[in-house]
């Protein structure tokens, strides 16, 4: 299937391929190992929340700050 093909389809029908191509990879996303730097970028912010020096955005809250529907 061409991407030409795909953009001819209804949204539901690509939110089906979507689901299945995540399901699909799955197993190998899983089986891969996450790099030490991007561990230790996640564990900075964590504790950066934790300690109440950032503080977790809503994603939609986020989204509609930029006018985005």
């Amino acid at each position: 299937m061409s991407i030409t093909e795909i953009r001819k389809l209804p949204l539901h029908e690509k939110f089906q391929i979507m689901e299945a191509l995540w399901e699909d990879l799955r197993p190998e996303i899983e089986k891969t190992d996450i790099p030490e730097h991007h561990k230790k970028l996640l564990d900075e912010r964590r504790a950066r929340v934790k300690s109440g020096e950032e503080r977790l955005l809503d994603w939609d809250a986020v989204k509609n700050s930029y006018g985005h529907k």
